[in-house]
């Protein structure tokens, strides 16, 4: 499993709230996209500059309904909303001026960009999604047993690594982490490989240290240099939490602006493809989104709604639904989705993306939803519902309103607390990893992520703060 259990005070402050992603539910399907009008549609934008915007009808959609998914969004606490069809922005929050600049911790999201980082070390062939990651680990005592090292980027990246997981023991040391790599190999193995759904948080983790590995660079210049430059993230618009010894947290602490963050729906909405760049292969945009066996509303890090059946979380309990995520969106939508509901939701069929960040916003009488773990619940249901009204050249059915899941009876506390796997963070207990604790891990220096970290937090949050950035 994993745990967290220490703030370190500069990030955690930052940090504080729940983890975990969520799910949906689906049955509307629309057709394959027409090509967009050359005269009507946005060319991405170039460097940092400002996405191309657009009147909803010159998009094909009723600005009525533009107007009312907004609105819904914003009363259901959404602090930006940020619609594009065709590249172009047509849609966004009364609060968007005032928040699209600011870095919001889009929580389990980060792992959809984890999984976008392999994808271009992929194309890069400096892994295969098949490897061991055995194939990358060093060598020596603490880098994992040989049915460790077994384990393939694959089974990371469909959350079927087999390892023990408790998401908020997990998130819990988050900041005081000696070596979130050290700490995955050191959890048991409760399923094998490939067979059970467990939304592990240290298996993201493990997956960044791997494409590391792989790639030779530390994993933010990495994502940096290969993912961010090309889409005009700049680097001092964010910043991403590392553990002590300098490893990129993949789970979560990805602290990114909505506008940013919309970026990267954009890229995948593109197929991978930037203004003539293929940034992330293709042949991998099509994979992310494909049920795995473990989970069919689950791929490679990123929700879908391509599966018939959903595993969701542990909060507070796993269970199956016999239904897709978004039963009111397309089924070729998948989705970046994290704690709190921060959301890139990506619709090739129709050629949009939907972004926002927020504080919860669901309403249903299901624990579940109510602590933002179930993105099968009423506020993505509602929305899309709203907004597929609007779209005026293709045929997307309405499902009817919306009918809530049974709430599961299940409310064991055991489901995602866990001792053992918050010792694992701090070094004490059955799980904790071989030589470390919140003192030593070798072989870093546990010094290492606050001095990485502390200046980006003050360069980006420095930034948000300026008047000037907000238009």
């Amino acid at each position: 499993m994993m745990k967290k259990a220490a703030v370190r005070p500069l990030a955690a402050a930052a940090t504080c709230a729940a983890l975990a992603g969520l799910v949906m539910v689906g049955q509307a399907q629309a057709d394959p996209a027409p090509a967009a009008d050359a005269s009507t549609a946005c060319p991405l934008p170039s460097g940092s500059a400002a996405p191309g915007r657009s009147d909803p009808g010159a998009q094909q959609l009723d600005p009525a309904a533009v107007r009312d998914a907004v609105a819904y969004a914003q009363a259901n606490m959404r602090l930006s909303v940020r619609i594009y069809r065709n590249n172009c922005l047509v849609g966004t929050g009364p609060l968007d001026p005032a928040t699209q600049n600011v870095p919001f911790n889009v929580f389990s999201s980060t792992k959809s960009v984890v999984s976008m980082a392999t994808g271009v070390a992929y194309g890069q062939r400096k892994l295969a999604l098949d490897d061991p990651i055995g194939k990358y680990l060093p060598e020596g005592p603490g880098w994992g047993d040989a049915e460790h090292r077994a384990i393939t980027i694959r089974n990371l990246l469909n959350e079927a690594g087999g390892l023990d997981e408790a998401i908020l023991s997990e998130f819990a040391t988050v900041g005081n982490d000696p070596n979130v790599a050290r700490q995955a190999l050191a959890l048991p193995i409760t399923h094998e490989p490939g067979t059970n759904f467990d939304y592990s948080q240290r298996t993201p983790d493990l997956v960044a240290f791997v494409v590391a590995r792989a790639v030779g660079q530390d994993f933010q210049d990495f994502v940096q240099d290969n993912l961010f430059d090309p889409v005009g993230i700049d680097r001092s618009s964010y910043f991403w939490l590392r553990d002590r010894s300098g490893n990129t947290y993949g789970y979560a602490n990805l602290f990114i602006p909505s506008e940013q963050f919309a970026r990267l729906g954009l890229l995948m909405q593109n197929g991978g493809r930037w203004n003539g760049e293929q940034v992330v292969p293709a042949d991998y945009v099509e994979q992310v989104s494909v049920p795995s066996a473990p989970n069919p509303c689950y791929g490679l890090l990123f929700w879908t709604n391509r599966g018939d059946t959903c595993k969701t979380t542990d909060i507070p309990a796993s269970r199956v639904l016999d239904h897709q995520l978004t039963p009111s969106a397309p089924r070729d939508m998948y989705a970046m989705v994290g704690a709190l509901q921060q959301n890139n939701f990506i619709i090739p069929s129709l050629d949009m993306t939907v972004t926002w960040t927020g504080v919860l916003g669901d309403k249903a009488p299901d624990p579940q939803a109510i602590a933002s773990a179930s993105p099968s619940a009423d506020l993505y249901y509602n929305f899309f519902r709203i907004l597929m009204r609007g779209v005026r050249d293709q045929d997307v059915p309405d499902p009817g309103p919306y009918v809530a899941d049974a709430a599961s009876p299940n409310l064991d506390p055991a489901n995602y607390l866990d001792p053992k796997i918050l010792g694992n963070g701090i070094g004490i207990g059955p799980y904790a990893p071989p030589g470390c604790n919140l003192v030593f891990c070798p072989p870093g220096d546990l010094t290492t992520g606050p001095r990485q970290e502390i200046p980006d937090i003050i360069e980006s949050v420095g930034g948000a703060t300026d008047p000037s950035n907000n238009s």
